[in-house]
């Protein structure tokens, strides 16, 4: 299997002399294509600002991230800017939806950004559609859907031009549990029949039991990881809650 994503001694400060914080300390990670991987640890463990690194947002203050064999670190603005567009996909808290397209628009934005065919796009858009379950609002526009359908609209935009990591920030943060259940089902399918590789932030660890591994990061440092193997979801949940028990402090 590939390597998607390689991160090796990701240190990341703010602050200025005297005055230093460490955020992220001799972070190393690395995900396979196929992975489904969760980020978890207590609140201002620095899941966030790993997030911001390897999606390009924030840059380390020192370390090497390779993603699909290319050396982001090293990019200038514009090359991460292209990059972001055809190698990575976004799911956020917030949706980030346009209110002024409807879920299909939406959806196809990236793929018209990025010069596909009409013909490919209708096709892409309807497949999509079909595996998060919207179909019937593709003609709707995001302020007369519901909390899950606008999150699983996000999910379908961030899949559309075929990313080669999706990353997600506390997708189900904003759901009720009934459409939390439905996204992770859906990302879960994405994975295991698309081989999609997805990384996933939360602090939910109901969320983090549909993943197949889960990082554990506290104080800015890798704390610990688990794989689920042959455990039942149920048996994973159980497991990610005693590690963040041992964790301690809010999460």
């Amino acid at each position: 299997m590939k390597t998607i994503l390689q991160a090796k001694n990701v240190q990341k400060v703010f602050g200025t002399k005297g005055n230093l914080y460490k955020a992220l300390q001799d972070i190393d990670l690395e995900i396979k294509e196929g992975e489904f991987i969760g980020i978890m640890g207590p609140s201002g463990a620095g899941k966030s600002t790993l997030l911001n690194i390897l999606s390009t947002i924030d840059t380390p203050s020192s370390g090497e991230i390779m993603i699909a064999n290319q050396n982001i670190v090293r990019m200038s603005e514009e090359q991460l800017s292209d990059f972001r567009r055809s190698k990575l996909g976004f799911i956020f808290q917030d949706y980030n939806l346009l209110d002024t397209l409807t879920v299909k628009e939406n959806i196809l934005l990236p793929l018209a950004l990025s010069q596909v065919p009409a013909n490919e796009i209708e096709k892409r858009v309807n497949e999509i559609a079909g595996t998060f379950g919207i179909r019937e609002i593709l003609d709707k526009y995001p302020y007369h859907i519901s909390g899950g359908q606008k999150q699983r609209t996000a999910a379908s935009r961030a899949i559309a031009a075929n990313p080669s990591l999706i990353l997600a920030d506390e997708p189900t943060g904003a759901l009720d549990s009934k459409s939390a259940t439905s996204l992770l089902e859906s990302l879960n399918a994405l994975n295991e029949q698309k081989q999609s590789t997805i990384m996933m932030v939360t602090h939910d660890a109901y969320a983090a039991s549909f993943c197949k591994r889960v990082l554990f990061i506290k104080d800015g440092r890798t704390y610990t990881e688990i794989h689920k193997i042959h455990q039942s979801r149920q048996e994973f949940f159980q497991k990610i809650l005693d590690v963040l028990a041992s964790l301690g402090g809010g999460h």
